[in-house]
């Protein structure tokens, strides 16, 4: 590393268009680091932002079209004569590539933030023959967006680029991951859309035999029971962390680069966000939910009901995981932070329940999937902004505000679930 950053110190652009380009052809060497401290040069004056961007994603562009001609060229040729012997032969050769060239491209993008799987890509692409307009497109594409990245936040980090270098790229890592996995599934659901569909319907029909009740029901309980799996296993992951006082690396990031990207231009609009989230403001929803089930709902006694269990429910549900969870802090904890600030936070669990209810009304009660799409997308971005709100004032922790929407949601998914059953025992009374 330190032979790294003094060759950056002298020689600049050349060190950086050199390093990326055969780092992209499979060679041992830390692009992030070179970008990272690229960045701090950035911040200290020495280098051009836009200008280093530019050097590193030409040279990663380069090396992605040397290493994809290396494996058309030569790729093909090997696999179609030795391929069988690693179970790569003509026929699943011939698979892969037309996999690949489906939804290669957007794995490509997505590869940059994986070490060990960008300096492949190139190649595979190339053995797979990936037409190489389609190739360019995203290849370049993801290669100016990944250099930004990681050239930006080194310049955004400044002089601690170097503390935080390491948790940024493994959160980074862990969000490729997670987005290869979701192409992989969407992949998995297109290619194999008619069997998925079958057999859905036969489950389907088996539940409305079951039960004499209509489709869409079941439908929404089965999705609202993955949800609930889905809360509950980042809610484990999440409380194993909180014991191990494992959250420093993140919210100390956090807590740096909310105040840089978001300077005093933002407070108007900040103080905006935190006040969508407070009591006042919810109580309000909350009425605006109960004439909405008045208006629109189809069970509205029992959809005021859960409104009031929710509300109510949480309320006592976010008192007592908080008192549990200050007990069980370690005590450097207990000490600088009061229980009605502790881990989970209140008002973003109490947030998303009441927000979050609100939403479901609407997403079960209203047909137009363009409506359900910009509440779900709007609801999303809302929160995401009143998290950042809380922590550009600094109201609370990060860790603390992510926990708070982790268990409200799973408050939510387990009261919408008792719910969409109660509703669906209705059903099979009366009939």
């Amino acid at each position: 590393m330190d032979f790294i950053t003094t060759y950056l110190d002298q020689h600049g652009y050349v060190v950086l268009f050199f390093a990326l380009l055969l780092e992209l052809l499979a060679l041992p060497i830390p692009g992030e680091v070179v970008m990272g401290y690229t960045g701090y040069l950035v911040y200290q004056g020495r280098l051009n932002w836009f200008f280093s961007i530019l050097v590193a994603g030409l040279g990663s562009s380069i090396g992605m079209t040397i290493s994809y001609w290396i494996g058309f060229k030569l790729g093909s040729p090997f696999f179609e004569k030795h391929g069988h012997r690693i179970h790569l032969g003509p026929e699943r050769l011939k698979m892969v590539s037309q996999w690949f060239t489906t939804y290669g491209n957007k794995v490509i993008m997505i590869a940059y933030y994986i070490p060990g799987v960008r300096h492949i890509t190139g190649y595979f692409s190339g053995i797979t023959q990936i037409p190489i307009r389609s190739y360019a497109l995203f290849a370049y594409g993801g290669a100016f967006i990944w250099v930004s990245v990681f050239i930006s936040l080194g310049k955004i980090l400044g002089p601690q680029w170097e503390q935080f270098h390491g948790a940024v790229k493994k959160y980074l890592v862990i969000a490729g991951i997670i987005a290869a996995i979701l192409i992989g599934i969407i992949y998995v659901i297109k290619k194999y859309k008619t069997q998925i569909k079958e057999g859905t319907m036969v489950w389907i029909n088996k539940g409305i035999d079951l039960f004499h009740t209509q489709r869409r029901t079941g439908v929404f309980i089965v999705g609202i029971l993955l949800v609930t799996l889905g809360f509950v296993l980042v809610m484990i992951g999440m409380i194993q962390d909180y014991l191990a006082n494992e959250f420093v690396d993140f919210n100390d990031i956090v807590v740096l680069l909310v105040p840089l990207i978001f300077d005093e231009n933002w407070e108007p609009f900040m103080a905006i966000l935190s006040n969508v989230g407070m009591q006042k403001v919810l109580i309000s929803l909350t009425i605006v939910t109960l004439l909405f089930i008045l208006w629109k709902g189809r069970d509205k006694m029992l959809e005021s009901v859960f409104l009031m269990i929710v509300l109510v429910g949480g309320e006592l549900y976010e008192e007592s995981l908080r008192r549990i969870f200050h007990q069980l802090a370690p005590n450097h904890v207990k000490q600088t932070e009061p229980i009605s600030y502790s881990f989970p936070s209140e008002q973003s669990l109490m947030a998303f329940v009441i927000y979050g209810f609100l939403i479901y009304m609407l997403v079960r009660h209203i047909k137009s999937v363009r409506v359900q799409t910009g509440v779900v997308i709007g609801a999303l971005i809302l929160f995401l902004f009143m998290a950042i709100s809380r922590v550009y004032f600094d109201i609370q922790l990060p860790s603390d505000i992510v926990a708070g929407y982790v268990f409200g949601g799973l408050w939510l998914s387990m009261s919408i679930l008792l719910l969409e059953s109660f509703r669906l025992m209705r059903v099979v009374a009366r009939r």
